[in-house]
């Protein structure tokens, strides 16, 4: 995987701005707590924290560090207690020089974006947590790539931002807008919302690529 990017944000900055961003859109809309999220099917907005909170304590005790008591399933108290795990976090990651939480930021990342898309938030036109997210997403579409034997594909923001995912130069090239480009990565776009991106040249041969790891293109158009 090459690459002509934003440089990165450490994890341990990017992962507080998730947390505040998703607290600030609970707080202000009380009585979501029960609003599906349709990118994650079958998901409230309680199971997105509950989500979110399960991946921090299980890194949290992965690294050594002692869970705080459990807390009731309600939205306030899960956004405490994820900032409280998350603040020892951020600690850990700075101590380890930034990067161990990559795929828990991206996780974390990620689930925000679904999250405005239930509350018909648009996403932040800046974010810390996107740069670090988005490497962690291309080096696994460059794995998908690579083990189905497919040519490298180039990524294209329409900013001027570039990656290569995959070896050797690319056979095609897509080109979206930073966001799209994202939720394409994560899982959030159907084939029809890919296939309909700016692409070089068909792109059948390497949609399959886009299901990898825990990602898998919707049967229905993704928000």
């Amino acid at each position: 995987m090459t690459a002509t990017r934003p440089v990165p944000a450490p994890d341990f900055v990017g992962y507080p701005e998730v947390r505040r961003h998703v607290r600030a859109l609970l707080d202000g809309r009380p009585g979501t707590h029960r609003r599906p999220v349709p990118a994650c099917p079958k998901w409230t907005v309680t199971d997105l924290l509950d989500h979110v909170l399960e991946k921090a304590e299980g890194v949290l005790e992965r690294h050594g560090g002692t869970l705080p008591p459990a807390v009731p399933r309600e939205v306030p108290e899960l956004l405490d207690r994820w900032d409280e795990i998350g603040d020892e976090l951020d600690r850990r990651f700075a101590d380890a020089g930034g990067r161990s939480g990559e795929v828990l930021v991206m996780d974390a990342y990620t689930h925000e974006l679904d999250l405005r898309a239930a509350l018909g938030v648009p996403p932040p036109v800046e974010h810390l947590a996107w740069a670090p997210s988005f490497d962690v997403l291309v080096r696994g579409f460059s794995g998908s790539i690579a083990g189905r034997g497919l040519p490298s594909v180039g990524i294209r923001t329409t900013g001027g931002s570039a990656w290569t995912a995959g070896a050797g130069r690319p056979g095609v090239t897509v080109t979206a807008p930073a966001h799209e480009l994202y939720r394409a990565l994560a899982g959030r776009r159907s084939l029809t919302q890919l296939t309909a991106l700016d692409w070089s040249a068909p792109p059948a041969r390497w949609l399959p690529a886009f299901t990898w790891g825990p990602f898998q293109p919707p049967p229905r158009p993704g928000i």
